[in-house]
């Protein structure tokens, strides 16, 4: 197989200065580097990735390849790929297909590429890796014994599949452990959003109005930067506990199409397609701008802003402003992809500590027991989950107190007293 297929080798030393700023803020991630490095438990395992290509996931991959395994990756979006750390890898003898403002057509070869290392062990974000070796790509499953999904995004089209009966190996829904929504979704999403939005337009958010769409655990995230920031913040919603949750939160709770007539900033972070569409656009006021931090760009109905506008150009780096027949203008950052890889670094290195190191156990997991599971969506082990909170404590210097054994005996009795 082709060892790379990157933008430019030469770009490596950049990327490696990425890389190492951030293995110094990954403290988790270097304890299990090291554990990894004693241990190899990924000898002779093939290891195929598909996940934001950064300076954070970088080093995901590196400490996987120090535990043993050949590893070969890929970006999960066109938009979010740097092409210094891309190199960077390469240059460490890791197979990477990817470069930054991949076409439509390139993305999907550049999966392809990563699959023909014929994977025991799959790392996806989004499911985009799952999906190819359940369609394009099913040769090349034979050998995998099951794999980790990043997302919520990737989680839900996993147990779509898993309804079905067609999910041919475990995986582990990484994304639905506590130490991964708790602090990755919700703090995470909620700074790298902003960071992403303020690096792109140079506005001011205090005394805005903000609309975020949807309140799950990224959605709060991104309602209390909002609000931490001096916005006044609008929650749509479809699940009436959510709603109910975000009215108690203090936002104000109200369908899309109102809010479409006095947000100034939108984000959408659903999960869903078509959230944000030609009926919100009409009703939109001069200069709203419109992100989206879910994993696809269908969130915001790109083809129906683009159908109902007079023109569109290219304002700013990542900002295309679309005019409607009016003089309303619009403007759409990111191409409607992830707002914060699309328009920034992700989130931030410490957040990703707890995340990967969650990735990386479950990768062992998965190669050690995937034989013994069941085709289908499994969780994390509790135990996985407790040690990455343990060894982020201890890295923060945080004691905290441990049950007695009476107290032990007490909770696991059914008798009181």
């Amino acid at each position: 197989m082709q060892e790379y297929l990157i933008r430019d080798i030469n770009l490596a030393p950049g990327g490696r200065l990425k890389i190492d700023w951030v293995r110094v803020h990954m403290p988790v991630l270097n304890v299990i580097r090291e554990e990894f490095e004693r241990t190899r438990p990924f000898a002779g395992v093939r290891v195929a990735m598909s996940i934001h290509l950064e300076g954070k996931t970088a080093y995901l991959a590196e400490v996987l390849k120090a535990g043993g395994a050949e590893v070969a990756i890929s970006g999960s979006n066109p938009l979010s790929t740097q092409d210094d750390v891309a190199a960077a890898l390469a240059a460490e003898g890791i197979h990477v297909y990817a470069w930054h403002g991949a076409t439509g057509e390139e993305y999907v070869e550049h999966l392809v590429k990563v699959l023909e290392i014929r994977p025991h062990v799959v790392i996806d974000d989004g499911g985009d890796l799952v999906h190819l070796l359940h369609t394009r790509c099913r040769e090349l499953a034979g050998e995998v014994v099951g794999g980790c999904e990043e997302t919520t995004t990737g989680v839900s089209r996993l147990k779509a599949m898993e309804q079905e009966g067609r999910l041919l190996f475990p995986m582990i829904a990484v994304n639905d452990a506590r130490c991964k929504f708790l602090f990755d979704n919700r703090y995470g999403t909620g700074e790298s959003v902003w960071a992403g939005i303020m690096r792109t337009t140079n506005l001011l958010v205090a005394g805005k109005t903000v609309v975020v769409v949807g309140y799950g655990w990224c959605g709060k995230g991104v309602a209390r930067r909002a609000a931490g920031l001096g916005a006044k913040v609008v929650v749509c919603e479809v699940d009436p506990v959510r709603a109910l949750e975000a009215y108690m939160d203090g936002y104000l709770v109200m369908k899309s199409e109102q809010a479409a007539e006095v947000g100034d900033i939108f984000i959408t972070v659903t999960g869903c397609r078509d959230v944000l569409r030609s009926r919100h656009f009409r009703r939109m006021k001069d200069g709203a701008i419109l992100a989206n931090a879910g994993h696809f760009d269908v969130e915001i109905n790109k083809p129906e802003l683009a159908g109902i506008a007079v023109s569109r150009r290219l304002v700013r780096q990542n900002i295309e402003e679309f005019t409607l027949p009016d003089g309303r203008r619009i403007y759409l950052l990111g191409e409607g992809r992830l707002v914060n890889l699309a328009a920034g670094d992700g989130h931030p290195a410490e957040i990703m500590d707890m995340s990967f190191a969650l990735q990386a156990l479950s990768a062992r997991y998965i190669w050690e027991n995937g034989n013994c599971l069941k085709p289908g969506v499994h969780l994390v082990p509790p135990e996985l989950d407790r040690r990455v909170a343990e060894i982020k404590l201890s890295s923060l210097g945080v004691e905290i107190d441990q049950l007695t054994p009476d107290q032990k005996a007490y909770l696991q009795s059914w008798q009181a007293g």
